[in-house]
């Protein structure tokens, strides 16, 4: 084996692969679309908008969606739709980003953090239940890195306790749990559909939801101009202002692009599935790593492959650090980083940032106790930065550019004692507060 690019030898990725990474996939028909509506000065219209909702209910089998300029406000309009106000709590995993439970705080309400499974990276059911108290009115599901979430379990909690339930599926587009999609299992489910994303229209987000009432509160919250199809009493009377005093509409332009991605989408998730268990079966033949994917034949799928992930197993390397794994393997010519999204009980935003000028912590202010999380509460969430480590996400299926890929994998580790000299080890926090963009 040769000798490693971060000691001097010759990188394995010596050529330009970007074609088989390249995303979003941008057709001649996208562009079509845009130049229409460009053409017709329609970018801040609803026409298109409605006809991409349709097809993406149509598609989820559900009965209403609508459209927002990001996910982050299909969120807000969400938790809004399920009434969330003053003093209620939610339950989130800790570890996802800050758009799944931040808006919760403009509500009124806070937000209680709950660990996550260290397999699946998603909320664990096992652990939602001591978090529960009279004030819990919703638990946040985020089907993170597109693993979907173990919803039998948490469907059951949500039952039991007479509780909501928001899918945050911004990682999971066309994820199925049990031949069900992710993002129709709860009362609400939002999706993320900028560029970024395995469903990407540019910008924008969506809600889907059977219910008419959360789908006309989203309405009144940030729609003022698609109050005429608001039909419930109580909300018809006071149409013509933003409640929320926020304006959501999706910009046309990404609907134009949602239209024609709807088209293809599943031919394209079909590849990118293909390529992705390839390299997936080739690492897993390698000590120290074992892909963060379900088991085959359990039922779960990872749709898009959004920001793919490998746990790393530090004790069969040696403890050699993530740190100075992933820098090997960046040398190498591989992009990958350790760690995923920072624990956001950690951060003083959740902690005591007092944003509103209440005189005390935002996350406390209208809470009958303190529903902060004490640092080591939640031990998975707190050291998961340092087992997980991103993996290049191949949206076209080429054996020979997967393999060459593997190949650098299989030299980092096979020379992995050469590392082990000059490891500075791993700083005490590993990750980011977003994901799309690396600060």
């Amino acid at each position: 084996m040769e000798k490693l690019a971060i000691l001097g030898g010759p990188k394995i990725i010596d050529c330009d692969y970007s074609e088989f990474l390249k995303w979003p996939i941008i057709t001649k028909q996208m562009e079509e679309r845009v130049l229409e509506v460009l053409k017709k000065g329609a970018m801040s219209g609803t026409d298109l908008t409605k006809e991409f909702e349709k097809k993406y209910a149509e598609l989820y089998g559900v009965k209403y969606a609508l459209c927002h300029n990001n996910g982050t406000s299909a969120i807000h309009s969400a938790l809004f739709g399920l009434k969330i106000g003053k003093g209620d709590e939610v339950i989130c995993p800790s570890v996802t980003y800050w758009a799944s439970c931040l808006p919760v705080f403009s509500l009124g309400g806070t937000v209680v953090f709950s660990d996550i499974e260290e397999e699946s990276l998603c909320i664990d059911p096992a652990d939602i239940e001591r978090h529960i108290t009279e004030r819990t009115k919703v638990i946040i599901v985020v089907h993170y890195s597109g693993y979907p979430a173990d919803m039998d379990r948490i469907m059951l909690i949500a039952k039991k306790y007479n509780l909501k339930i928001l899918e945050d599926c911004s990682h999971s587009h066309w994820c199925f749990y049990k031949e069900k999609l992710t993002g129709t299992f709860g009362n609400v489910s939002c999706f993320s559909l900028m560029t970024g994303k395995t469903f990407p229209i540019g910008e924008g987000g969506i809600l889907l939801t059977n219910d008419r009432e959360i789908y006309e509160r989203a309405i009144i919250f940030g729609h003022y101009e698609r109050h005429s199809e608001i039909t419930i009493n109580y909300l018809k009377e006071n149409i013509g202002v933003p409640w929320g005093g926020c304006k959501y509409r999706m910009h046309q332009l990404s609907s134009a692009v949602g239209i024609e991605f709807i088209k293809i989408f599943k031919e394209i998730f079909e590849e990118i599935d293909t390529a992705m268990n390839y390299f997936c079966d080739l690492l897993d033949t390698l000590p120290g790593i074992k892909t963060h994917r379900p088991c085959k034949n359990s039922g779960l799928t990872k749709g898009g492959w959004y920001y793919p992930l490998a746990h790393y197993k530090k004790g069969e390397l040696n403890c050699l650090s993530i740190t100075r794994f992933c820098e090997a393997l960046r040398a190498e010519g591989v992009s990958v980083y350790p760690g995923c999204n920072n624990p956001l009980h950690m951060h003083p935003v959740f902690q005591n940032i007092d944003i509103y000028n209440d005189g005390k912590p935002t996350i406390i202010r209208n809470s009958v106790k303190d529903v902060r999380i004490k640092i080591g509460d939640l031990p998975i969430s707190e050291n998961i930065g340092k087992k997980v480590f991103s993996i290049p996400r191949f949206t076209k299926f080429n054996k020979k550019v997967i393999e060459k890929y593997f190949s650098a994998f299989e030299k980092v580790v096979k020379n992995h004692k050469e590392l082990l000299r000059d490891d500075p080890g791993d700083p005490p926090t590993i990750g980011n507060w977003g994901l799309t963009f690396r600060i």
